[in-house]
Parts: C-alpha cells; sequence; structure tokens
C-alpha cells in the first residue's frame, strides 16, 4: 500500500474544484509535478500551470512521478481521463476522482488495465468558486470518500472531515448539495429580483440570510422556520402572490408549499391559496 512518502501529486482537470484541492495540498506540503488538461495550449490549462507553479502535461504522461493522481474533469470524461492516464502510473500510485455523483464505478477501465494501483474518490461538500478561495474554504469542511483508508487520511491532513456514503445513496447525496448551494443560490437571485423591484437593496438581505442559516444550525430547519406559512397567515400568503409578477409566483408557491410541509401546517385555507396558484 502507498505510504505517501514523497508526497507527491498530479493533477488532471485544472479547474476550479481541482486547483482548489490542488493548492490546499501545497499548503500541506505536498509537491505537485505536472497539470493535465483537454488541451495543453488551452489557456485555462496555461493559467492553472502558472497559478500551480507547475509543467503542462499531455495525461499520458502527468501521473508519472506522483504518489497521487487528481481527476477534476466533468463526470462525463472521468473514465477516460483515468483511462488515458493508465500508462504512466506508478505501481500503488492512488488515483482520486473528485465528482460527487459518481461512484467508483467510473474507474472499472482503469482498474482492469491496472490491478497494481489503488481507486478512490474524494468530493469537497463546499462551494469553490476560485482555486484560492476554495482552498481556503477546505480546512473544516465535510467530504464524501470512497476507497482505501489512505483517502480518508488525506482529507483529514487537509483539516477536512471526511464520511462515507453508499453507493446506491451517491445521487441523492449529491442532488442534496445541489439544493443546498446551487437552489438556495437561485432562490436569492430571486428575493434580490423582487426586493430591488421594490426599491430595496438585495444587500440589506443578506444579514437576513446568514441568521437564518444561523438558526438552522442551531435549531434545525423545522424550529428555524419563521414566517407567514410556519405561522398560517394565509392573508399575508395571499396578498404575496397577488403582488408578485407572472414569472415570480411560481416559485414562490412552490416554497411555500415546502414551508407547509415543513412546518407540518395542514390547513385547508392555505392549501387552497396555493393550490390557487400552483
Amino acid at each position: 500500500m502507498l505510504d505517501h512518502t514523497q508526497r507527491a501529486f498530479a493533477l488532471v482537470g485544472p479547474g476550479r474544484a481541482g486547483s482548489s484541492l490542488a493548492l490546499a495540498m501545497q499548503a500541506r506540503g505536498w509537491t505537485l509535478r505536472a497539470v493535465a488538461g483537454r488541451a495543453a495550449d488551452a489557456p485555462s490549462v496555461l493559467a492553472a500551470s502558472a497559478k500551480l507553479g507547475a509543467p503542462v502535461c499531455d495525461v499520458a504522461r502527468v501521473a508519472r512521478d506522483a504518489d497521487v493522481v487528481l481527476i477534476a474533469t466533468p463526470d462525463g470524461a472521468i473514465a477516460a481521463a483515468a483511462a488515458a492516464a493508465a500508462p504512466g502510473l506508478r505501481a500503488g500510485a492512488l488515483v482520486l476522482h473528485l465528482s460527487g455523483v459518481c461512484t467508483l464505478d467510473e474507474l472499472d477501465k482503469l482498474r482492469v488495465a491496472r490491478p497494481d494501483v489503488e481507486v478512490g474518490s474524494l468530493h469537497p461538500l463546499q462551494s469553490l468558486p476560485s482555486p484560492d478561495t476554495g482552498a481556503a474554504r477546505l480546512p473544516g469542511s465535510w467530504c464524501a470518500v470512497a476507497g482505501p483508508p489512505a483517502v480518508e487520511r488525506l482529507a483529514v491532513s487537509l483539516g477536512m472531515r471526511p464520511f462515507r456514503v453508499a453507493d446506491r445513496d451517491r445521487v441523492r447525496y449529491h442532488a442534496a448539495a445541489t439544493i443546498a448551494s446551487n437552489h438556495v443560490v437561485a432562490l436569492l437571485g430571486q428575493a434580490a429580483r423582487i426586493a430591488d423591484s421594490a426599491g430595496v437593496p438585495p444587500s440589506a438581505l443578506v444579514p437576513l440570510v446568514r441568521a437564518t442559516l444561523d438558526n438552522v444550525e442551531e435549531l434545525g430547519p423545522r424550529d428555524a422556520l419563521t414566517g407567514p406559512v410556519a405561522r398560517g397567515d394565509v392573508d399575508t400568503v395571499v396578498r404575496h402572490l397577488d403582488a408578485l409578477p407572472d414569472d415570480e409566483r411560481d416559485a414562490y408557491v412552490a416554497l411555500a408549499e415546502q414551508a407547509r410541509r415543513l412546518a407540518g401546517n395542514d390547513d385547508a385555507a392555505l392549501r387552497k391559496a396555493l393550490e390557487r396558484d400552483a
């Protein structure tokens, strides 16, 4: 089993997630040997190479000096990227993909071609909008891991909190992560549009959002829920619906219905008001 004594790694797919993890590993003493992308002369690959201080290499040769290889490509390219890197892998190397939705089945071709290497996955449960911000956010973040114990050890060494998800639950796990991050951003985009239309600066909503997240963390979603649906104020809900433009109403109704479900509020008048605009 690889002990990572040389602490050298390679990166295939130097996007935001891969570059964030690479920076975090470099900060913990790992050496990035090479970077590979879709095309060696792609501006994004050259920018990542300069940022990370590592040469650009083709995928077939990127892993020849690496103890750990990060496959940080889009999900649909993981299997092909890992297979392309297979010939250059060291015996005992650990190959990790960073996908949240994919299981280790994506690396089956690699396992057949190179039974002498280990495979795993590490998916940071964190928003990584840029390499620097992402690397700063990784310590303390949770991450879904799969594969040998070396994957958990790597996560812990980066200050992360690893957990395991059964293969059958992997897609639902990623759906939850998408709702918690992307859907929240989309919802706040709607709140900002409506606030702006009322002459209220969207930034005024930020302290409210932060306090709400604190309440959810401290109390749990159900006890943190406040507002007209939670208290059964049907008249206010109806007035909201009447005031909203047509293209904003559907989202309000959908989320109000989820709030009603969370609150356990089965008031017939509230259900009727929401069904009217559903």
